[in-house]
């Protein structure tokens, strides 16, 4: 059973006069998303004008692969969301990658190896959390608020609270720093994730999906950080999920979109980067940021809510 109706646009009706379709019935039909696309332009304006440094050509592909992550884990959690789910356990899945990425890279096992082991990892978590949700009806939150817990207390049961660091020489490290083409190779592998979401999925292998997405996270935080903590991705889940709903995917199921989830997760990256830049008090940079993204998300919900009134 396909979550998708058409590419990219999870659970949306076909328009009913595609024919005479406008530029204000497509701004119309598809109001989330524009929303969110205004709202993105609008914080990359503001941030353009209070610093000097946002719109160089480093801090943009800084953002695009610091975000990486979020956009591989957000694209994923789209499809779970759409289902009517939710996976609170992707920042403890992330963590325990990371960790054992380190670990095995120390026990001198081979890269690709490792970065098989942990795809497994991932997809063997989903498919555990998916059974116990889609199987035996266990609601999603407290399936996966389980897995968060217990996820997390196995990375920490492994490094004892420690980073482990990763060998500076292996080509592992490649998987979160380099460079192909001008463009960070993190980036590279979140748009391909990105174009195989657009394309897709099948509804039983959400939570499969899931796992290995933060699995993937995993990876290329361990990769670029050269080391691999317990302490990775907290929260993680939470800028994920506000990245989805952002980008107009209802936490009640059955709407969503990839190209808004982009926009939300980007959203949430300039954010976070433009309050850096702009010197704001790290005590203060979770307070507006929360603020800004509920603001978004209410503004983003009335639009999309007007939008559906006027079609009917």
């Amino acid at each position: 059973m396909n979550v998708t109706s058409s590419p990219g646009n999870i659970g949306a009706s076909p328009p009913k006069r595609a024919h005479n379709s406008t530029w204000k019935d497509v701004a119309i039909a598809n109001g989330s998303v524009v929303s969110i696309a205004l709202f993105f332009i609008v914080v990359c304006v503001v941030f353009s004008l209070i610093t000097n440094s946002f719109l160089t050509t480093p801090n943009l592909l800084n953002i695009v692969r610091q975000s990486a992550p979020l956009l591989i884990v957000a694209a994923a959690m789209t499809f779970v969301i759409t289902t009517g789910g939710i996976d609170l356990s992707v920042g403890s899945v992330l963590a325990l990658t990371a960790t054992l990425s380190a670990v095995l890279l120390q026990a001198g096992l081979p890269w690709p190896l490792v970065v098989v082991a942990m795809l497994a990892l991932g997809a063997a978590i989903g498919a555990l959390q998916g059974f116990f949700i889609a199987y035996e009806r266990i609601p999603a939150f407290i399936v996966t608020l389980a897995g968060l817990s217990v996820i997390r207390g196995v990375a920490l049961l492994i490094t004892g609270g420690y980073s482990i660091p990763v060998e500076p020489s292996s080509f592992f490290v490649n998987i979160g720093r380099a460079w192909f083409l001008g463009v960070p190779v993190p980036a590279l592998l979140a748009v391909a994730v990105l174009i195989i979401a657009y394309l897709g999925f099948m509804m039983l292998f959400v939570y499969i999906l899931s796992g290995m997405a933060a699995a993937v996270a995993g990876i290329i935080l361990a990769a670029r950080l050269g080391s691999g903590s317990s302490n990775a991705g907290q929260g993680f889940e939470l800028d994920v999920i506000a990245a989805v709903v952002l980008g107009g995917t209802s936490l009640f199921g059955g709407r969503g979109t990839i190209i808004g989830t982009m926009l939300g997760a980007l959203t949430v990256a300039v954010i976070g980067n433009g309050l850096i830049l702009a010197h704001m008090s790290p005590f203060l940079t979770p307070i507006v940021t929360g603020t800004i993204i509920l603001v978004a998300i209410w503004l983003n919900f009335r639009l999309f809510k007007g939008a559906t009134t006027r079609s009917r």
